[in-house]
């Protein structure tokens, strides 16, 4: 079974007097441990998209499963359960919380999930370690780079054991260098342990690491292409 079945997302906004075409009969299928890029110009439907597969946004029509649940039939607080245990968010502005410390960015998810604080403490400095980040557990994000603050909300998105990791935008706001820093390392990831990434992204580095790459174009799915 996939861990992601779409079929025929419809989704529509107001914009004064007509209505914006953000979605347009998406269909398609992820498959456990793929690594997924969505690319396409501005407008062309990607972050919508990724907002319906995180459980953040709902079509109009069509049909949603992710991890083995049907996304539509659920009220909004199994929406966000199914957040909290199922999916790892990567946001193109980090959205770290500045009073933390990045060990206790790291951790707070795990708060959330009632993961004992011991528990909490050792997983988060065990990913912050992975992302290359060890022993900075005590600094705050205005103390950190872009790449090194980008990092933290990668263990962050990882350390609860996401069925699924979502990225938008994740190289935004870095330069050429780290961004491709970044990349090469939620691939290694994705390869090592087998965990499922879907990236929103037109920065050229992201698509040319993609197992996967939908291209999108007008809220709908213009070419899909499988490199391995």
């Amino acid at each position: 079974m996939a861990l992601i079945h779409a079929h025929r997302l419809c989704k529509t906004y107001p914009s004064g007097s007509t209505r914006v075409v953000a979605l347009d009969d998406v269909s398609f299928d992820v498959e456990q441990g793929d690594f997924v890029v969505l690319a396409g110009r501005s407008g062309s439907g990607k972050t919508t998209l990724l907002n319906m597969l995180g459980a953040l946004d709902r079509p109009d029509s069509g049909a949603l499963r992710v991890a083995g649940m049907d996304l539509l039939s659920m009220g909004e607080a199994e929406r966000a359960s199914f957040r909290l245990w199922h999916i790892g968010f990567v946001f193109q502005a980090y959205n770290l919380i500045r009073v933390l410390t990045a060990r206790e960015n790291v951790a707070y998810v795990l708060q959330l999930q009632g993961k004992p604080s011991r528990q909490r403490l050792q997983t988060a400095d065990a990913w912050l370690a992975e992302v290359g980040l060890e022993g900075m557990g005590d600094r705050r994000p205005d103390q950190m780079s872009g790449g090194q603050q980008q990092r933290v909300a990668v263990a962050r998105a990882l350390a609860m054991s996401p069925s699924l990791v979502l990225a938008d935008e994740p190289t935004a706001n870095l330069d050429t260098h780290t961004g491709g820093e970044l990349i090469r390392l939620m691939r290694r990831i994705n390869e090592r342990n087998g965990t499922t990434f879907v990236i929103a992204s037109h920065d050229p580095a992201v698509i040319d690491a993609a197992r996967t790459l939908i291209v999108m174009r007008d809220g709908r799915i213009e070419q899909t292409a499988c490199r391995d």
